[in-house]
């Protein structure tokens, strides 16, 4: 599976809210992000289009 999920942008995030953003976590992040687009893509094809837009997720 492809990362999406830049580690030190999502540690980043996370730090200023007191909290650590393991490697395991910033995978399993990749994960939803990864089953999010595949289920947008198929709303959008549902919906004839070959563009997700936002109305998708």
């Amino acid at each position: 599976m492809e990362t999406i999920v830049v580690k030190s942008k999502a540690k980043a995030v996370a730090k200023p809210l007191g909290v650590r953003f393991p490697d395991k976590a910033v995978e399993e992040l990749n994960k939803k992000i990864h089953e999010m687009i595949k289920t947008a893509a198929k709303r959008a094809k549902a919906n004839k289009r070959k563009t997700i837009i936002g109305e998708d997720f």
